[in-house]
């Protein structure tokens, strides 16, 4: 009897994004340059692959400016920090290789805008999620926090007519859109941002779910179990009916999660790197998925350019060499 054929969907874009990749090289650029050791505040991108091939370099993660030696290179993640972290830094006389994400930066630009500008603030995303906390940092008296619709209803503001909302990068496009009404039935005359705040990569990877989830009867997502935006791609399966689920590698994978399925699809988060996935891949090879089909649903070719003190550095290391 010929064995059945299993198939094996491999979305795109997947993985890495630029921000991610940005992070990254700075994390590697750094130690390269300056030798170790190099801090860097909180995990550099929600990965533990990614953090312990780091810390393996020479990279010494820590949760809080204060234990960083005086004088120390000083990394802050792709998530950002509130401007009080900032203070302390400078207070430590630390030399700051700022990785914030310019899509994160861009949030935080628009908070300050709009405290500036009187308004009271909503901030559409999860309490304690790296990202919020520093952007609720830039204006903490004048922002709330609101993770779901549900939330919007006990809210309250000085003035409903001098009302704005920003967002977390790396929400689901659906619940973000249902927060957002909620909050316009509530405050007709809120403002938000001219562009939406969600990053291209977050809306790309659930836009591929989306489209291909109907073809799957299963779907996996490659990410840590503290990335956001991974988690959003489990959630929006979910919510079309194909059970989805979460694995930081191949290991995690659980036999009866396979029993009957014809056809899986994989994807990964914006931080998970593709030698995970091609782990997975690997082992679903070994279980009969021998069919493998890479569905493209959008080119990604997005680049972020570096800070100026690895700018700096990369520059300098010819004529170190000489």
């Amino acid at each position: 009897m010929t064995p059945e054929t299993k198939t094996l969907l491999l979305l795109k874009p997947r993985g890495f994004c630029a921000g991610v990749v940005r992070a990254i090289d700075i994390v590697r650029i750094a130690l390269d340059a300056f030798g170790p050791p190099i801090y860097v505040r909180k995990e550099i991108v929600h990965n533990r692959y990614v953090v312990e091939e780091l810390k393996a370099k020479g990279a010494i993660f820590v949760d809080e400016v204060y234990e960083v030696p005086d004088g120390q290179r000083l990394i802050y993640s792709a998530h950002g920090v509130s401007p009080s972290v900032r203070e302390a830094s400078k207070l430590r006389d630390l030399r700051v290789i700022d990785a914030t994400c310019p899509l994160v930066t861009k949030v935080h630009v628009e908070a300050v805008k709009y405290a500036k500008g009187g308004y009271s603030i909503i901030l559409i995303g999860h309490h304690d999620h790296d990202e919020v906390i520093g952007t609720l940092g830039e204006a903490p008296e004048v922002t709330q926090v609101v993770g779901s619709a549900s939330e919007v209803d006990a809210l309250e503001v000085p003035d409903p007519t001098r009302i704005a909302y920003i967002t977390q990068t790396t929400l689901s496009l659906d619940e973000t859109k249902d927060v957002i009404d909620a909050l316009r039935k509530k405050f007709p005359l809120i403002e938000g941002p001219h562009a939406q705040d969600i990053c291209y990569a977050t809306q790309n990877r659930q836009t591929a779910v989306k489209d291909v989830a109907h073809q799957a009867d299963l779907l996996l997502v490659v990410g840590s179990e503290n990335s956001s935006n991974s988690n959003r791609l489990v959630e929006v399966s979910t919510n079309l009916g194909t059970p989805s689920y979460l694995i930081d590698k191949a290991s995690d994978i659980k036999p009866d999660w396979l029993t009957g399925k014809k056809t899986v699809a994989l994807t990964a988060g914006a931080s998970a790197p593709e030698i995970l996935v091609e782990q997975v891949v690997d082992f679903l090879k070994e279980k009969g998925f021998t069919t493998i089909r890479e569905v493209e649903v959008m080119p990604e070719n997005v680049r972020f350019g570096l800070p100026p003190e690895i700018v700096e550095a990369i520059a300098a290391a010819p004529a170190a060499a000489e």
